[in-house]
């Protein structure tokens, strides 16, 4: 829609319209089953593994399915710099563009094409494959394309340390733990890939010799030299271990993996930890048929999407997650058929609560009953703090029958209509929403249970943490192996956030751990307003996340934290009206905020924080309203080629491809609301 057009409209009923042709294709997106689930893109290097991983195994070739990921891979490599990023548009990454290379090298591409000569300059340039990150040195060493002996030593008797001992696998996040213990594994074991074509990438190094760059914030020298010190003597010390006890230590691996193993959902449910997990079990000489790695090696091949022209491997999937906040955007757009399809995805997340496993979180908090949701369709032993909350709020909306603005009018619980009716007229709505007796009910033990498991899982300092409870050793960070700086699992101010929404929206607002929890955000606000923000980008999601906590919880417009949060999204807004925040900004010497080009979901949060801040009046906010409805795609959506996810600053990200078509939507939903409601007050913890 053009600016001029909406000049000529009021710009409440615009939003409305708006909102109203979003959540009708946002519901022709949903299941039949009433869940939702987006594309979850990362960079080049798990497409590259994946195609890696099917040539270490000696599996028979896949010529279509290499096509297409060669595809994918030479698409996305930088016009500017000749290899690959982080990200869309990020700067040169040397292990990313090596991976890539190895792949499209093991595909078939001539090393001497132009996109294969320009990367190994640049890759050259870099420090060549010498220069790579702990991961890929790994990688390179299974096909005997790299020495183990740049690789930090992590023996496989770590397995067996007591949980007192300071280097321990419980003292690391649950990514990390599922990912190192099959890799312990091949560490000790060194296989080799089969690797039938013979592919290296000998060409790609120098003859220098390169140091592991931590990308960790907060190391400390001395730590860093005693774990440095200690890995020589490790290196050293390997071959006198005892061999009986290297065995009892690999069997201790094996059974950890195949008590998680998780269906064909995977190990942790992420690729690295799958991929290890099928490796694992072949150099340990289980045969392809095995159940154990059948099951991994299927988990896999789940993660593929594969288009017409292309296929790329995503890193996980995030189904819970799409579905909560779909949920969350459909109940703001209101109207009959959006809140029956909010409703019909929160009854398809209920049965996948977790009631019945003490997953790893139960080592530091073993008294707490389970209670959670995880991020993928399954992964009982990782269910996560932010999921939940979000599931819970959802669903405490719908059970609760309460909506910022019911419509005097009857047509639902909210604003808006039940469908388009230009898109009803030309034939192209969504399908009837899916069917559900007793919408809304039945929801009360779930949510008491979500707040009961997650209230157990609060850290002492009054944070929360992902997926565990004080997981704050930052002296691992400092290890060798540590080098991506994700080791742990720390209190964060975007997961504190979503469960002090999830509280105060519940009606707790006064209690010794909400005054805990609120002393830690405030604690965490940056001196310019803003929060970071550890799972998404960045200090645009970060404040979104702890504006909305403050306002659930009673901190009015007037507070300190909230005015300074407001007035720095108010700072930042870019000409267009829009917001938006680059995944540099995670960079270790980060000095402030950086202009970057506006993104729908960025756009969105800035709104939504706004918005809970008590400025729906601000002219900033009509301006950012203004921006989405004239960015708003035929199809009802917004299109966002940027990458707002976070995964490990610094190292890897995510596109969320559902973000734009949820985000936009609640925004201007909300605007249109507040704004026939009269009324400068969210009701909502989100």
């Amino acid at each position: 829609m053009e600016t001029d057009t909406i000049e000529r409209m009021s710009l409440v009923d615009a939003a409305d319209a708006t909102a109203t042709r979003a959540a009708t294709a946002l519901g022709g997106l949903q299941r039949a089953d009433g869940h939702w689930v987006f594309e979850l893109e990362a960079d080049a290097t798990i497409p590259a593994e994946y195609v890696l991983l099917r040539h270490y195994l000696g599996e028979p070739r896949d010529a279509e399915i290499e096509r297409k990921i060669g595809v994918y891979l030479r698409r996305i490599q930088s016009e500017a710099h000749h290899g690959w990023g982080l990200f869309h548009g990020g700067a040169f990454d040397v292990s990313a563009s090596v991976k890539a290379y190895f792949a499209l090298k093991m595909i078939g591409d001539d090393v001497d094409a132009p996109h294969m000569a320009g990367a190994r300059a640049a890759i050259h340039k870099a420090g060549g494959a010498a220069a790579v990150n702990v991961f890929t040195r790994i990688q390179l060493a299974l096909f005997d394309a790299g020495p183990w002996s740049v690789v930090p030593t992590l023996p496989v008797e770590l397995i067996l340390l007591p949980r007192w001992f300071p280097v321990h696998l419980s003292k690391m996040s649950y990514w990390a733990r599922t990912v190192i213990v099959p890799l312990l594994v091949l560490a000790a074991k060194k296989p080799v890939a089969r690797n039938a074509s013979g592919v290296k990438v000998d060409e790609l190094y120098t003859a220098k010799r390169a140091p592991l760059v931590s990308k960790a914030a907060g190391t400390q020298r001395a730590w860093t030299a005693f774990f440095n010190g200690l890995d020589v003597v490790l290196k050293a010390a390997e071959p006198l271990w005892p061999k009986g006890t290297r065995e009892r230590a690999v069997q201790a691996c094996i059974t950890f993996v195949t008590e998680r193993l998780n269906g064909e959902d995977g190990l942790g449910a992420i690729y690295p930890a799958m991929a290890n997990s099928v490796m694992m079990f072949d150099c340990l000489g289980y045969p392809a048929d095995h159940p154990a790695r059948a099951l991994a090696r299927a988990s896999v091949e789940k993660l593929l999407v594969v288009k017409d022209d292309e296929a790329y491997c995503q890193p996980c999937v995030s189904p819970v997650w799409d579905t909560a906040l779909a949920a969350h955007a459909m109940l703001e757009a209101g109207g009959d058929d959006a809140e029956a399809r909010a409703a019909a995805g929160l009854a398809w997340l209920k049965p996948l609560q977790v009631l019945d496993v003490k997953g790893d979180w139960a080592d530091e908090k073993p008294d707490v009953r389970p209670g959670g949701w995880a991020f993928q369709y399954n992964n009982a032993h990782y269910p996560d703090l932010d999921d939940t909350a979000v599931v819970v709020m959802a669903m405490d909306r719908v059970k609760a029958r309460i909506f910022a603005s019911p419509s005097p009018l009857g047509e639902g619980l909210g604003w808006g209509l039940s469908a388009d009716p230009a898109l009803t007229a030309c034939g192209t709505a969504p399908p009837p929403a899916p069917p559900l007796k007793g919408r809304g009910d039945g929801f009360d033990a779930a949510v008491a249970r979500g707040v009961e498991w997650t209230v157990g899982l609060q850290s002492k300092d009054g944070g929360w943490g992902a997926f565990d409870a004080d997981n704050s050793y930052h002296y691992l960070n400092n290890i060798p192996f540590a080098d991506h700086g994700a080791l742990l699992d720390p209190p964060t101010s975007d997961v504190t956030a979503r469960c002090v929404s999830m509280l105060a929206q519940l009606g707790e607002t006064d209690s010794p751990r909400m005054q805990a929890a609120l002393a830690f955000l405030e604690k965490e606000q940056m001196p310019d307003g803003s929060w970071f923000g550890r799972w998404g980008v960045n200090y645009i999601y970060g404040t979104w996340s702890v504006l909305c906590a403050l306002n659930a919880a009673g901190l009015g417009d007037k507070h300190p934290m909230v005015r300074k949060g407001a007035d720095w999204l108010l700072s930042i807004q870019n000409l267009d009206g829009g917001w938006g925040e680059d995944c540099e900004s995670y960079a270790l010497d980060y000095k402030g905020y950086t202009p970057a080009p506006s993104t729908a979901s960025q756009t969105g949060w800035a709104l939504l924080a706004l918005m809970a801040a008590g400025r729906v009046d601000h002219p900033a906010v009509e301006r950012g309203v203004r921006h989405l409805i004239a960015t708003q795609a035929a199809d009802g959506l917004w299109g966002q080629e940027k990458y707002t996810g976070g995964g490990f600053p610094r190292v890897f990200y995510l596109r969320y491809h559902g973000y734009p078509a949820y985000f936009p939507l609640w925004a201007v939903a909300r605007f249109r609301n507040l704004k026939r409601s009269n009324s400068a007050h969210v009701a909502f913890g989100m």
